[in-house]
């Protein structure tokens, strides 16, 4: 079994972490009804998705 050879600094190792932080996810505007949604998804306020409706969605 492998076993470090030296201890790994407290700087080495948040150097290597440094890439592993999260990132946003980026919202887009819908074109039928203006609200935010995720690109590529069906819009949870109208229900459409490229210009057709694909689900049916309830009002308040």
């Amino acid at each position: 079994m492998a076993v470090p050879r030296h201890k790994t600094s407290k700087m080495k190792k948040r150097q290597r972490r440094s890439h592993h932080a999260m990132t946003a996810a980026i919202a887009t505007e819908c074109p039928r009804c203006n609200s935010p949604k995720l690109p590529h998804c069906v819009c949870d306020v109208c229900g459409h998705y490229k210009g057709e409706k694909k689900i049916e969605v309830e009002a308040y």
